[in-house]
């Protein structure tokens, strides 16, 4: 099996996977997965597409990500690991479209307006 790059998308976040078959090593920017994302909960919504397929130990994956946070992140490399998977098999995306792992989060922060505090936030109305 040849090397499949996908990419995916979060808030400001943006993933680009190198996935070929292996035993389960994740890299992401030159770092293992234990040490770039710290907490068990990102570390799992990396593997949930993987878990759900029981494929843990059957890929390898090489990350490149930027922008965002570590959440965005995480759930970046989630989008970009789940289109990965349907490309190597069709039968996948029966498994991961129900649990919403293909489609891109269309949620992005709203812009700060001038004269506006933030973005809806108002400065403090003064009538004298």
């Amino acid at each position: 099996m040849e090397v499949i790059h996908k990419i995916g998308r979060r808030k400001t976040a943006v993933a680009r996977i190198y996935m070929k078959a292996g035993s389960g090593k994740i890299v992401v920017n030159k770092r293992d997965l234990n040490e770039y994302f710290t907490t068990p909960i990102l570390q799992y919504k990396v593997k949930q597409p993987f878990t759900l397929l029981n494929a843990e130990e059957s890929y390898d994956l090489n990350v490149n990500v930027y922008g965002g946070g570590i959440t965005g992140q995480a759930e970046a490399i989630r989008l970009a690991v789940s289109r990965a998977l349907c490309e190597i098999d069709v039968e996948n995306r029966a498994v991961l479209k129900p649990e919403g792992l293909l489609t891109r989060d269309p949620r992005m922060v709203e812009r700060k307006k001038f004269g506006q505090k933030k973005a809806r936030k108002r400065f403090q109305f003064s009538k004298r």
